[in-house]
């Protein structure tokens, strides 16, 4: 039972890595608008992400993706057009982990 719950700690280790270096790709885009450390207002509009929650994140882009939220709907739907659900967590838990 030790050596189940020690592979699951590093298979979940080991996934962790693999999605950073994916979010980090996700998010390069982004920084133009929202800063390095999404300190910014996009735009001088949008809310500082950096000061959402991880929830509040992935609960944006879904929005977006279905061309819905805030004022930055119409930018922020082509932007997140390719990603799904596991895209989202990735970004939002990168973004809190530059915190």
């Amino acid at each position: 039972m030790k050596k189940l719950a020690i592979v699951t700690f590093i298979a979940a280790g080991a996934l962790s890595l693999m999605a950073a270096p994916n979010a980090a790709k996700l998010t390069q885009k982004c920084a133009g608008c929202h800063g390095a450390h999404f300190q910014k207002k996009a735009l001088g509009v949008s809310k500082v992400v950096k000061n959402m929650t991880a929830d509040e994140i992935v609960k944006a882009l879904e929005g977006y993706q279905k061309g819905i939220g805030g004022p930055m709907k119409g930018i922020m739907k082509g932007q997140v057009a390719g990603y799904n659900d596991a895209d989202f967590k990735a970004i939002a838990k990168y973004i809190k982990a530059k915190d």
